[in-house]
């Protein structure tokens, strides 16, 4: 069997083995601009192995039509709750999700989602599906900040759904505001994701839903100049995993990004900074309100005591300018013990080498003592081991003595175990 050719259900698996499922997610499409977006989404996912059925609304077709999302997916599209009525597709197209995603959700659409009207096949599909079920909405500012939209949303929340906080960005027309659709590589992040928590564990899909979390993310920079400044490997793709992650679980989430270049995670709010003390004042004000804190970015430890305001010129006699360096403030620290909530979760990283005065673990016991967090993910960081890598392995060690070995795998899995601890100390 051809599993390119063939719309079935089933992947080619090695000879004598059983076929492997390939999951089954429903693409619904409702009618605004954005919906053009949603075929950079279907590719990513029937490329990646997903067999997708694209329900389309009636108002959806007129800005996408029908060939092209059959020709994308390599299924018939369905449209009409006439179509094939012996199969009754209204009911069984949901029934046989294993996820439904809806990009974009327009207000119309979750209107309808959230007080169980069934008027198309895309309504009814959304009425007998029992898996995870994403809205991912787009329309304007006004639209999505109206108490009736709001109302909608929460609604749609408390039922278990996952409805993604839209970007902010430019909009049709001259409009800039938040209601842009996400995008569409993140959407595809996050569906994978689910998927992937949904087949292999038993913990509730949305054990963060109601939360406030504000996660850090990348390495900070220290001017010497115009031109240069101190650094560090950061990539921030182990925190943006963790803003992800979170999102999938439910939670609000904040992302406070230090100098990352990578697209913002679908439904985090991102606040975008450089510096160290640009850092620490986000994160002491996104802390205040938040029910768990992750310190995933690295902070420089030192700055330059003096910033040039023009170019260090290399000099004649071929002599190195004197470097002046200050400490800067600790965030996770400040945040660990001056804490606006007690109850609040507060977790630190720690990249470690080991010494002459101890190994990785015994530095970073000494390490979590002295800040004061809840958790410390340890990361062996020997060789340059983790910095921009897409795998991660660490040790979550807790204030209580407990420890979590972590094995290599995706950075998404790890940033998993450390909500799957987060979750379990928030109750």
């Amino acid at each position: 069997m051809n599993p390119t050719s063939d719309p079935g259900s089933e992947a080619v698996s090695p000879e004598g083995a059983r076929p492997v499922a390939r999951p089954q997610v429903v693409l619904g499409v409702s009618g605004g601009i954005a919906a053009y977006k949603a075929c950079e989404l279907l590719r990513r996912l029937t490329e990646s192995g997903h067999d997708v059925t694209v329900v389309p609304t009636a108002s959806a077709l007129r800005f996408v039509g029908a060939p092209t999302w059959a020709a994308l997916s390599g299924r018939p599209v369905a449209t009409e709750v006439w179509d094939g009525v012996h199969e009754v597709p209204h009911v069984r197209i949901g029934q046989s999700a294993d996820l439904v995603v809806i990009a974009p959700a327009t207000a119309d659409l979750m209107a309808k989602a959230a007080h169980g009207q069934a008027d198309d096949l895309l309504t009814n599909t959304l009425l007998t599906a029992r898996c995870p079920v994403v809205f991912a909405p787009a329309m304007h500012t006004e639209m999505w900040e109206h108490p009736a939209t709001r109302d909608n949303v929460a609604t749609l929340r408390r039922r278990g759904a996952l409805v993604v906080e839209p970007a902010e960005g430019r909009l049709t027309g001259k409009d800039t505001g938040k209601g842009r659709l996400p995008d569409p590589g993140e959407i595809f992040e996050l569906v994978v994701d689910l998927l992937t928590r949904a087949r292999g564990t038993a913990a509730p899909v949305q054990d963060l839903a109601g939360r406030q979390v504000v996660v850090s993310a990348g390495g900070t920079r220290e001017y010497l100049d115009p031109v240069r400044f101190l650094g560090n490997r950061s990539s921030g793709l182990q925190g943006v995993a963790l803003a992800r992650a979170a999102v999938a679980r439910g939670a609000d989430v904040t992302l406070v990004a230090a100098n990352v270049a990578l697209p913002d995670p679908a439904g985090a709010k991102v606040v975008r900074v450089e510096t160290t003390a640009q850092l620490r004042d986000a994160v002491v004000v996104a802390a205040a309100g938040a029910d768990a804190v992750v310190m995933a970015a690295a902070p420089a430890d030192f700055r330059p005591a003096n910033v040039s305001q023009a170019k260090i010129k290399k000099s004649g006699d071929g002599s190195a300018p004197a470097l002046e360096l200050v400490q800067n403030p600790d965030i996770l620290h400040e945040i660990s013990t001056r804490r606006v909530r007690p109850e609040s979760v507060v977790v630190g990283f720690a990249a470690e080498t080991g010494d002459d005065t101890g190994s990785v673990l015994d530095l970073a016991r000494a390490k979590l003592a002295r800040k004061g967090c809840d958790l410390l993910v340890v990361n062996d960081v020997s060789g340059g081991a983790v910095f921009g890598q897409p795998d991660n392995e660490a040790v979550i060690l807790a204030a209580d003595g407990a420890a979590v070995e972590v094995p290599r795998g995706s950075k998404a899995a790890l940033a998993h175990a450390i909500w799957d601890q987060v979750a379990a100390r928030l109750g």
